[in-house]
């Protein structure tokens, strides 16, 4: 930061949880050749509320011009910058059952600024098969392979029996950020982000959401 140079606000975590919603809607714009967007136009496409999505973009020191809003590329490339996305982050995923197989296709099908750089099993029936245009490697080379291919990003969709392991051996290699597929908590180092997507959990809330509703009616 150059001298005089006002200090930036952090970027609260509820904020960084909408970037990625901006950006997709950023993204489907730029799709359809919108060169520019009003705050509520981006808003409604988000999700959000206009007074909302303008905070958010002030932590990034975006603000629209007033009768003209956002430059659609130049916000587009803002958000995915700071979403750390301005190149091809290699991804590692360890579990390659049903769920891992569908991962791996969707990131690499998906374009977001991730590459699946690996693809890991411990199952001899699957190491040597190719998914997603790669050959699956074995579980005892997830060190070697990890530091390979320099990623510091994993998705774990194992059995949960080896998660916690195969979790403190990702993290021992370098991986500093772990998105979990594993229906149990998982234990790693305060430096390291571990994100969990439980399928079940979020199941059971949209159940109790809809029997509050059933409730209701009466």
């Amino acid at each position: 930061m150059t001298a005089g140079s006002p200090l930036r606000r952090a970027v609260p975590p509820s904020t960084v949880a909408r970037l990625p919603v901006y950006l997709r809607a950023l993204d489907e714009l730029a799709a359809q050749g919108v060169a520019r967007t009003s705050s509520g136009e981006l808003a409604e496409l988000a999700g959000v509320g206009s007074a909302q999505l303008r905070r958010d973009l002030s932590f990034l020191g975006s603000h629209g011009v007033r009768g003209v809003g956002y430059d659609v590329e130049h916000l587009q490339a803002q958000v995915a910058a700071e979403l750390g996305m301005t190149g091809d982050l290699p991804v590692v995923i360890v579990g390659i059952g049903n769920l891992g197989h569908a991962l791996a296709n969707y990131v690499v099908d998906a374009g977001t600024g991730f590459r699946v750089a690996a693809l890991v099993d411990a199952d001899p029936r699957v190491v040597g098969t190719t998914v997603a245009g790669l050959v699956v490697e074995d579980d005892a080379r997830l060190g070697e392979v990890v530091q390979r291919e320099g990623a510091t990003l994993a998705v774990l969709a194992t059995p949960a029996a080896v998660a916690q392991e195969v979790c403190d051996r990702l993290v021992a290699a370098g991986v500093t950020g772990i998105l979990t597929f594993v229906p149990r908590v998982l234990q790693v180092p305060a430096d390291v982000d571990l994100r969990s997507v439980d399928l079940a959990t979020e199941l059971q809330i949209l159940a109790f959401h809809a029997r509050q509703r059933t409730l209701e009616r009466g």
